[in-house]
Parts: C-alpha cells; structure tokens; sequence
C-alpha cells in the first residue's frame, strides 16, 4: 500500500510503502530508481506490517520493486501504474 503526503514547505512528498504482515518473514526492502536500486529497510511495526517512509522530490514518477527475504520480488498492489523492466517483469510506479 502507498500513502502521499505533500509537504510544501519542504518541497518533498513523503511516501510511505507498507505491506502487510504475511508478506515477510524476515525482512523486507523497498528497491528502486529513488534508491539507486540499492533498497530501503521496511521496519515491522507493533501490528506486524512492514512500513518505511521515504521523500521524494514532486512531480515525478519513480520505478520500485519490493524485496522480501532476499529472495522474492513483488509489486505495490496499489501503484499508480506498471511498467515492463528488462526483466520481462513489471515494476511498480509511484507518482509524486
């Protein structure tokens, strides 16, 4: 799930990725061209869901993928669009 938030004093949107509890066992990140493809912690939070928030400059689109476990790639099922990768997968788009 994705949540915006503009905040005009400082220019930025955060975004808050979050999946929920049964995505994980262990770790998740969130992994794309706001990152360098390098990923993003999510934390756990108190009722199990996986959650990181992130600023990102308005008035873009970005391309992000989450990593679960090392091992498994999935998308936001509520990503603004879908885009091939080189791959032959789909990434999800986030629009600030």
């Amino acid at each position: 799930m994705l949540k915006k938030r503009r905040f005009l004093k400082d220019n930025v949107v955060k975004v808050t990725f979050q999946l929920p509890p049964e995505s994980a066992a262990d770790s998740v990140r969130v992994v794309g061209e706001f990152n360098g493809w390098e990923g993003t912690r999510l934390d756990r939070t108190k009722d199990g869901s996986w959650r990181a928030t992130v600023a990102l400059t308005p008035g873009r689109e970005y391309e992000f993928r989450y990593l679960v476990d090392d091992e498994r790639w999935l998308n936001d099922p509520s990503a603004d669009r879908y885009v091939r990768n080189p791959f032959g997968e789909d990434n999800s788009v986030v629009r600030t």
